[in-house]
């Protein structure tokens, strides 16, 4: 009979190598949110709906997605720091 191999290797698992561009993966929600508007605006125009007393909020909403675009740009474009 042959001995039974009861060795165990123990997989290393090292964290995964991020390429330069993961951060920039993540400014890919911007245009699903704007083309979500872009929705809303489009059945408001098909189906006559009044929107005006959502104007100002949506525009506050277009103005706070430009504001967190630029903060998501400089995320980033950050160069990255190497800690331990």
């Amino acid at each position: 009979m042959e001995p039974i191999d009861t060795e165990m290797d123990y997989m290393v698992r090292a964290p995964r190598s991020r390429t330069s561009q993961s951060r920039m993966n993540a400014l890919l929600i911007l245009p699903i949110f704007g083309f979500i508007l872009i929705l809303v605006f489009i059945a408001a125009a098909i189906f006559q709906l009044d929107l005006s007393d959502l104007i100002d909020s949506l525009m506050g909403l277009v103005t706070f997605f430009f504001l967190v675009m630029i903060a998501m740009l400089f995320w980033a474009m950050a160069p990255r720091t190497h800690q331990s």
